[in-house]
């Protein structure tokens, strides 16, 4: 059973969100949604599939970035710098050092 509630009910009234299995709280005048208050009972589903969700995203993300990794050869002067080092050792090579 759901419901959708204002701001100002939920504040007044908090244990509404025992009555139903999740609750949409929006803004009554402009009708935008600012969330949504799910049981108990579901809680611990939710954090999972919320958990998985995020560590999908984070995973597509880490894919994206290493499609690039190794594109680019490395000389060994450069290698094992850290980034202030390297920062100089590029701007001694620039100036023909």
């Amino acid at each position: 059973m759901t419901a959708v509630i204002g701001m100002r009910e939920l504040v007044r009234n908090s244990a509404i969100l025992e009555q139903y299995d999740y609750v949409k709280v929006e803004d009554k005048k402009t009708h935008e949604k600012k969330g949504i208050y799910i049981s108990q009972k579901y809680a611990d589903d939710i954090e999972k599939f919320m958990q998985d969700k995020l560590t999908k995203e984070k995973q597509e993300k880490l894919d994206e970035i290493m499609q690039f990794a190794g594109a680019f050869e490395v000389e060994d002067r450069y290698k094992g710098l850290e980034g202030k080092e390297l920062m100089q050792e590029v701007a001694k090579a620039k100036c023909g050092m």
